[in-house]
């Protein structure tokens, strides 16, 4: 199961990396923003298997990105916390980056938020 460590790096991108540099890491946290709380709303939404999307739940949690209500049991939710909700513009950034160089032209993307 991954858990998070937080990195020592002197570099705040490379700290940062230790949480979002996962690709399901990312994509939960996109789904945060969309409305995702329950554990079951997620896998819906993602082709993630059980194992990786507890795992990184577990991880963006105890890196407090997203919170979990309650911290035990079973039907919690997950939702941003201020730190998670402040990822907001680089989402953006990532969305907008993504869209002028990732897709072929006279195909727009949708909005992030949208997706």
């Amino acid at each position: 199961m991954k858990s998070y460590t937080p990195s020592r790096s002197p570099c705040p991108i490379g700290r940062a990396s230790r949480v979002l540099g996962d690709r399901w890491a990312i994509l939960i946290v996109r789904e945060a923003f969309l409305g995702a709380e329950r554990f079951e709303h997620f896998m819906d939404r993602l082709t993630v298997s059980r194992a990786s999307l507890t795992s990184r739940l577990t991880m963006l949690v105890e890196a407090g990105v997203l919170q979990r209500e309650p911290p035990t049991g079973k039907r919690a939710l997950y939702r941003l916390t201020e730190a998670g909700r402040a990822l907001e513009p680089v989402f953006g950034a990532m969305a907008l980056w993504s869209g002028e160089h990732l897709f072929p032209e006279g195909q727009p993307p949708k909005s992030w938020d949208q997706a």
